[in-house]
């Protein structure tokens, strides 16, 4: 088994891979929803699966207390599902992001900054951004044809 920093120092490169797909998407949108909205989540919810198979079962704590979450999180491969839930779950967001704004016909480089907490904190990049789209949906009819 491969150690869980060595995997760790894997999730964060390929997840930046389908991040710099989301801020070029307008280039290749196609492609950038492959990378971004299937095939990096994929991988990660794949190696997630995984982790969790191989090493739920001899974990400490659950999800019954936050007492018991944070033991939990002491088993490094544990952990590191946990981290690469969050990697997936953010990315999978982040696409969802650019395919909604695209669909709605707001301007990619309004959609580019909500990205950044998308990436962070993904349930505020969802806040921003339908924020931004219902600000967006409240243009005059004139400004829509524009």
């Amino acid at each position: 088994m491969v150690d869980a920093h060595t995997l760790f120092s894997w999730g964060d490169p390929l997840v930046l891979v389908g991040w710099a797909a989301l801020i070029l998407s307008p280039l290749a949108p196609v492609w950038a929803d492959r990378i971004a909205g299937f095939i990096i989540p994929a991988i990660l919810s794949l190696a997630y699966t995984g982790l969790i198979l191989a090493f739920w079962s001899g974990a400490p704590g659950g999800f019954d207390s936050l007492e018991n979450v944070m033991a939990l999180f002491t088993d490094p491969y544990i952990a590191l599902a946990g981290w690469l839930h969050f990697l997936a779950f953010d990315l999978f967001v982040g696409a969802w992001i650019v395919r909604q704004a695209r669909a709605a016909a707001i301007p990619h480089l309004l959609t580019v900054p909500i990205l950044v907490p998308a990436f962070l904190f993904a349930p505020a990049g969802y806040l921003a951004f339908i924020t931004l789209r219902a600000i967006w949906s409240l243009r005059t009819p004139a400004a829509q044809e524009a």
